[in-house]
């Protein structure tokens, strides 16, 4: 009897995961505050980056939601990169390519396309965005962790 609630558990959890495998090509991520003290003019409802998880070689699109109540007429994101607590890399992007501006009071999409490179090492990442406005002010800061993984499998490369 043991032996068939044994299989009967492990049949269950293959099923699961074979359904929930075409649910992996994206996902919401949770993102943190810099710091969770500060009132910043643009607030962040949520992350999603697809297709995850993330591989060398592979497009990846990081989209994040954010509402504001004032108008910004540009800026910029400051992305640093961090593997396993050390900071890689910091790129800095033209607020204007990833979204619309000038930006309306309102809801808004920031939208970063990326390819990684094929040297890029696999491990667990963490990203700090800040976005400062086009005099420099910072309206909003925010991290959030992600994995890289060494290759996309044939059926989640990009087309």
């Amino acid at each position: 009897m043991a032996n068939l609630n044994l299989h009967l558990v492990g049949s269950f959890f293959i099923v699961s995961l074979c359904l929930l495998v075409p649910l992996a090509s994206s996902t919401s991520t949770d993102v943190n505050y810099c710091n969770k003290k500060t009132a910043y003019a643009v607030n962040v409802g949520g992350l999603d980056i697809s297709p995850y998880p993330i591989s060398r070689g592979v497009e990846t699109t990081f989209q994040i939601a954010a509402s504001t109540d004032k108008a910004i007429s540009g800026g910029q994101l400051v992305i640093d990169v961090y593997l396993f607590g050390w900071h890689v890399t910091t790129e800095k992007h033209d607020l204007c390519e990833e979204t619309s501006c000038p930006v309306s009071p309102g809801d808004f999409v920031i939208a970063h396309t990326q390819e990684l490179p094929g040297y890029t090492p696999p491990g667990s990442y963490s990203l700090k965005m800040t976005l400062k406005d086009a005099d420099g002010k910072e309206l909003t800061c925010i991290s959030f962790d992600f994995s890289i993984w060494f290759a996309a499998s044939e059926g989640v490369a990009a087309s």
